[in-house]
């Protein structure tokens, strides 16, 4: 089922089913907005308080910058960067570029955007599932996340990782898609 109260966000409410969140999932890889999924094991969200970003090597992982900073100056929501552990300094430069776009839009609006920055102790490729299972830790009420640009093999046989994100996270995912065209947020 999926709720079309707002228009800028889409959200979709399943049952934490491997086959449900699956076919949900290639439903909406076209989809230009942010999208939220929430499963009935997840815990519901009153006052959105703190939102987990993790930042990884990917070039759209800056994506994300636009929507966090919305939603934190919409809800007052302090912003949670979890930086990848690489040893190459890609995801470094993701971070600096969300951080220097989170500051632009605080300098600009007037607003204070609360945000702070951890260092991940997985990399890249299992930053998303250390912001899964370290849930108590940052105590958030939202995880942001950016989709599979496509497919392998891999993701085809055992699941994306965005599907064992959000079949495992105790709190509501939301995902952007990685496309040219990305739908941009109105103020």
């Amino acid at each position: 089922m999926i709720w079309e109260n707002n228009p800028d966000i889409a959200h979709i409410v399943c049952d934490n089913q491997r086959r449900v969140i699956r076919k949900l999932l290639d439903d909406h890889r076209e989809e230009r907005r942010p999208y939220v999924f929430c499963t009935n094991t997840m815990r519901t969200i009153e006052k959105l308080n703190r939102i987990l970003v993790p930042v990884a090597m990917l070039e759209e992982e800056v994506y994300k910058a636009e929507i966090c900073t919305y939603l934190a100056r919409k809800t007052g929501a302090q912003i949670v960067l979890l930086l990848a552990n690489d040893y190459g300094s890609r995801a470094k430069k993701n971070m600096q570029r969300i951080i220097t776009h989170i500051e632009s839009v605080a300098q600009r609006t007037n607003e204070l955007i609360q945000y702070e920055q951890h260092l991940a102790i997985k990399d890249s490729f299992s930053v998303y599932k250390e912001a899964t299972q370290r849930q108590r830790d940052f105590g958030h009420q939202l995880l942001v996340m950016t989709a599979s640009r496509d497919y392998g093999l891999d993701d085809l046989i055992f699941g994306a990782p965005e599907q064992h994100v959000i079949q495992h996270s105790a709190v509501p995912v939301m995902l952007i898609n990685p496309r040219e065209d990305l739908f941009s947020l109105c103020d």
